[in-house]
């Protein structure tokens, strides 16, 4: 399967998740435990991972599977760094308002490419790291409002313990991706072995929260597992469905493509949201969003696009000159 088709999936599936999410409400609250979608998500990987796994192991010969306890080790840490980042959010938005909060987090557009050029070495061309700050820049406008809003004034009236506490998310959320494909291109092993342990610590994480959670209520609303599916509906399932599908596309990508590729998907999933916002609920368009697109189709272009649909190449060129004109590699399969 092509990177492109994966990542196209991804980008319909997560703009997707916001809208489900949204339907899934009832008059404007959940009448689910939303602390249940995530942990029966993760079950939902680790199930499909598993029988996947087991299919696999049918065929001859037998996938390669490192069980030493040194790699094993390795693949609760970024349930941890997820974690971490959770509560820095929370953290965030006690100082900042929603579309300052919002606009920050394309900070992680960026950081994830320096992270990606610091830990995993991968050198970016200079189009390329100008098409990642493009992506940031249309994503970014996207979301303003227009000038004379409140929430235009706001965005720099926030103390500054929000700022800083907006470019640690941004960092956590690009380091917790590229830890994440470091685990899925260290070694050989098949993905579905790798997945099984990333979804195995991924449920144990968040069944740790739901434990907690009842003992911060005092067992309020009784243990969670009487009230794991209380309130749920199609739609609900279908959320869960949703964000279990996602999680297994975004490590196929880690896998066999990068963290770049994940970036632009999601990116694009949250304007292909806005634009079918448009017509599900009463979100109307605006010149922001219309440039936003443009800006971040260009930036598409520009990253992924062969090098010579961007240089006007000389007609004679010596070897060592186009060796240098055509420096812009994006195939990002050589590293799967």
């Amino acid at each position: 399967m092509q990177w492109y088709l994966v990542a196209t999936l991804l980008t319909v599936l997560t703009s997707s998740q916001g809208i489900l999410t949204t339907l899934s409400q009832t008059n404007g609250t959940y009448k689910y435990d939303y602390a249940t979608v995530p942990f029966l998500a993760e079950v939902f990987k680790l199930a499909v991972s598993s029988l996947l796994l087991w299919k696999e192991c049918q065929k001859s010969p037998l996938p390669k599977m490192t069980t030493e306890w040194k790699t094993v080790s390795l693949y609760p840490i970024p349930s941890v760094i997820y974690l971490i980042h959770n509560n820095v959010q929370f953290a965030t938005l006690t100082f900042v308002d929603t579309s300052t909060y919002q606009i920050m987090g394309n900070l992680k557009i960026v950081t994830t490419g320096i992270l990606f050029r610091l830990f995993l070495g991968r050198k970016l061309s200079n189009l390329q790291w100008m098409a990642i700050m493009l992506l940031a820049v249309g994503t970014t406008t996207s979301q303003v409002k227009g000038c004379g809003e409140a929430s235009c004034e706001s965005l720099f009236s926030a103390p500054i313990q929000g700022y800083m506490l907006g470019v640690l998310s941004a960092c956590l959320s690009a380091l917790a991706g590229i830890y994440t494909e470091f685990l899925m291109k260290k070694n050989n092993d098949t993905l579905y072995w790798q997945n099984i342990q990333l979804y195995t610590f991924g449920s144990i994480f968040n069944l740790a929260k739901l434990i907690v959670d009842d003992f911060r209520g005092g067992f309020e609303n009784g243990p969670w597992w009487h009230r794991i599916f209380n309130g749920y509906t199609v739609t609900t399932w279908l959320v869960v469905l949703n964000l279990g599908s996602t999680g297994l596309l975004v490590s196929w990508l880690m896998k066999h493509a990068d963290n770049i590729v994940k970036v632009y998907s999601t990116s694009m999933a949250m304007l292909l949201t806005m634009i079918l916002s448009t017509f599900l609920f009463s979100f109307k368009p605006t010149l922001q969003l219309f440039l936003g697109i443009i800006i971040c189709m260009m930036s598409l272009h520009m990253y992924f696009a062969p090098p010579n649909m961007l240089l006007d190449m000389p007609l004679t060129v010596k070897p060592d000159e186009e060796e240098r004109l055509i420096e812009v590699s994006v195939d990002r399969r050589t590293h799967s």
